[in-house]
């Protein structure tokens, strides 16, 4: 068997061949930057299980969230897959279930807040609603090309995503919101959050405008990305219905112990619990 060698041009077919199974965008990017990744690691060195493995140790060292390996290796393993190299692929980390989230990740609604004041300081109406629009409806990054003035007008968007449709409701006051955005910004139809050119909003573009925020905020940065809204969103819904089904329905879960892992308590919460137990006198 010859050397198994990772090039441009075998990455650029998995990524092809991941489009080609209804894979969303983010997770095309995802993949494709984790092979890459993998792949300067190397250095020219040809792929083997051994190195595979010592990547993953690599990751450990530097530093790296053991679910961030995992979902790295999730990327590595299916370019193996692909690449017909099955015998390469590496175990994942074990992981204990998380008993509470990290307190310094977490985005607080205080802070979400002091987020939509600082863009409308700024004057920055379209970045002030887009963040509203994910926090208020818990929508993915890559669904917010579903919002138009047709959904805004129905307050309701059908998204097609990861092989599965769902409808997401809007607010009324969002809504009203948003066709009024629309209006000024002369938008008769389709999607509301477009760039100067008229194209849609990249996750990148959405990401770098929010982190933008950040001084002016007093967010730490850390705090500062679109699936957090996502998150805010959850723990706020979860408190006003208690019912964590159907909290999955909306965000769009398969399973309910994904939504399970949006509704850990914090660090500071959980401390909280053990000192209102009273077991120590």
């Amino acid at each position: 068997m010859g050397e198994r060698q990772i090039s441009g041009s075998q990455i650029a077919a998995y990524g092809s061949y991941l489009r080609a199974e209804e894979r969303s965008p983010g997770t095309v990017e995802k993949y494709l930057r984790d092979v890459r990744a993998f792949a300067r690691w190397l250095g020219g060195r040809p792929v083997t299980k051994e190195l595979a493995a010592g990547w993953k140790e690599h990751l450990l060292e530097q530093g790296y969230a053991p679910v961030t390996i995992n979902a790295m290796l999730t990327a590595l393993n299916r370019f193996f897959a692909f690449a017909g190299w099955d015998a390469c692929r590496v175990k994942f980390l074990k992981i204990q279930r998380r008993l509470f989230r990290d307190d310094s990740r977490e985005l607080t609604r205080p802070e979400y807040d002091r987020l939509l004041a600082a863009a409308r300081e700024q004057g920055r109406e379209r970045l002030a609603l887009l963040l509203e629009t994910i926090c208020a409806t818990g929508i993915r990054v890559s669904e917010v090309r579903y919002v138009t003035v047709e959904t805004a007008r129905t307050g309701r968007a059908e998204i097609a995503l990861k092989g599965k449709i769902r409808t997401i409701l809007l607010p009324g006051k969002l809504c009203r919101k948003l066709l009024k955005y629309a209006r000024r910004q002369k938008i008769a139809s389709g999607e509301i959050f477009l760039t100067r050119s008229g194209r849609g909003l990249s996750r990148k573009q959405i990401w770098a405008e929010m982190k933008s925020l950040c001084a002016k905020a007093g967010v730490a940065p850390t705090k500062v990305f679109p699936h957090n809204l996502r998150h805010l969103f959850a723990r706020t819904f979860y408190r006003v219905c208690r019912d964590v089904a159907r909290l999955a329905d909306v965000l769009g879960h398969s399973s309910i112990e994904t939504t399970r892992i949006y509704l850990i308590s914090t660090g500071a919460e959980h401390a909280t619990t053990l000192e209102r137990m009273g077991l120590v006198s």
